[in-house]
């Protein structure tokens, strides 16, 4: 369980009106802790963690509660704390006391230092990274997904493939970021616009995002590292990794059954599951993710173009009261506001047109419903005398029939010593021997069957009888070999 002991009030630290400052104080000293400024040979005692606190308590506002909100006492109590120092302090504490942060007591010095738990530092992380300043080149994972594929093929390595697995799940992950960044900033161009009203201040902020973050990453991500352009080399790659000998195969499964335990399963191979996973979001990430991907683009930059020319041409209509007309009617009371406008619509109202955008008209094929007999019928058992004709039947069909190999050795046996033979000189000394003598034409057809062999059948021209026919056609049947 997550919640449980000294983790049960986790998420306590960020509720109320500090919640910003207790943010600042994880960001910072995440900072001091793990970042490149980071002194990794010297752990942080209470006073110099006090001060890292004070620091950022200068840097975040408090945030008075919203209406409606409930907080602590503590929380609500005018002039709660006297200096920085004794709020860093309390800070400090909750920290400890949910589970963000550790005591621990050197043994020798009896020295305390406060370093990040476990699931401090995790959830800490994103903090940090939600900061626009940090660099961030996520869309590499394409690029190092494939690195890694080649890097296992080349030195056999395990690791390499479990990190091939872990950068290809961060592709879709990557695209969602992506793209809720793009929606969240379309969202606060319309809410800037709405308030503001400068046409100047729209226009800089939507190329300061052009420049600063679609030119670095987003552009990047649909050409240089697009998923459609490594997704053939990701796929030939993990062709080599399956055509592998099957010791090579079996050293990996043994060594991947090892290290993630959780994946084996009875009856399936890691490896292979491993493979048509990264196949698998490969495929998700160009085509899914990718064209949604270009369609909140292309919803952004035109939502950005349609309220810059909005503002645009608003102000350079300087003869237009519609702008002033709009400022005094947002000065009214709502009642006087909702009248002056009823007034003017009551006016406006001579025509109502509504028009349907051609782009939601869609034509949906009609599917024919497949009848599906679901009746269950039983079946009627065969009475004796049905059962008894089919047996007459199939013993006959048995009776009657000739294979190949049959013919082909009767003929053998019928030339002995000798190379050729007349059909009435065919020997008949059983029902079997009649049968493929009745068939023995067809032994020209059957040369395809012997690779020294063949038989060249010829008809004579002559009109015989036999004991067992009135009259039948003479052929002749001689044996060569397929260099004569």
């Amino acid at each position: 369980m997550f919640f449980e002991a000294h983790r049960y009030q986790f998420f306590r630290p960020l509720v109320g009106k500090y919640r910003e400052q207790v943010v600042e104080c994880l960001r910072l000293l995440y900072q001091r802790l793990y970042s490149s400024n980071a002194d990794y040979g010297h752990s942080l005692s209470r006073e110099q963690v006090i001060e890292i606190l004070e620091e950022a308590l200068v840097r975040a506002p408090v945030m008075e509660p919203a209406e409606g909100e409930e907080g602590s006492a503590d929380e609500l109590a005018p002039q709660r704390f006297k200096s920085n120092r004794e709020h860093a302090s309390w800070i400090l504490k909750q920290l400890l006391d949910y589970g963000w942060l550790e005591k621990q007591v050197d043994t020798a010095t009896l020295q305390s230092t406060y370093p990040f738990s476990r699931m401090g530092r995790l959830f800490t992380q994103p903090l940090v990274e939600s900061d626009s300043n940090q660099i961030r080149t996520r869309h590499r994972n394409t690029r190092n997904t494939l690195n890694a594929l080649e890097a296992f093929i080349n030195r056999g390595e395990v690791h390499d493939l479990l990190d091939a697995f872990e950068y290809s799940e961060r592709i879709v992950t990557d695209f969602t970021d992506v793209i809720a960044e793009l929606e969240d900033r379309k969202r606060q161009l319309v809410r800037e616009v709405e308030s503001q009203q400068l046409v100047q201040q729209a226009t800089d902020q939507f190329f300061e995002f052009m420049e600063k973050r679609f030119q670095p990453d987003v552009s990047v991500r649909l050409s240089a590292d697009s998923v459609e352009k490594h997704r053939d080399q990701i796929n030939k790659a993990v062709t080599k990794i399956r055509r592998k000998n099957k010791e090579f195969n079996r050293e990996v499964e043994i060594q991947l059954r090892r290290l993630i335990p959780e994946m084996a399963l009875p009856g399936q191979s890691v490896l292979w599951t491993i493979l048509d996973t990264i196949e698998r979001r490969m495929a998700n990430a160009s085509e899914i993710m990718l064209p949604a991907l270009r369609r909140a683009l292309h919803s952004f930059t035109k939502r950005a173009d349609i309220i810059i020319r909005q503002l645009s041409y608003l102000t350079s209509q300087s003869n237009n009261d519609l702008l002033r007309v709009c400022k005094a009617v947002s000065e009214l009371s709502p009642e006087e506001a909702d009248e002056r406008l009823n007034a003017a619509a009551e006016h406006m109202a001579n025509m109502k047109l509504q028009l349907i955008d051609p782009a939601q008209i869609k034509l949906l094929e009609r599917k024919q419903t497949r009848m599906v007999q679901t009746a269950v019928m039983e079946q009627q058992p065969l009475d004796a005398e049905a059962q008894r004709d089919l047996n007459i039947q199939q013993l006959l069909d048995q009776a009657f029939a000739m294979d190949n190999k049959s013919l082909r050795g009767y003929v053998f046996k019928a030339l002995r010593e000798g190379r050729k033979i007349t059909s009435k000189n065919l020997p008949v000394d059983s029902a079997k021997d009649l049968l493929a003598m009745a068939h023995v034409i067809e032994v020209g057809g059957v040369n395809g069957l012997s690779s020294d062999y063949q038989f060249i059948v010829e008809p004579t021209g002559n009109r015989i009888e036999s004991d067992y026919y009135h009259a039948l056609d003479e052929f002749t049947i001689e044996l060569k070999t397929k260099d004569d």
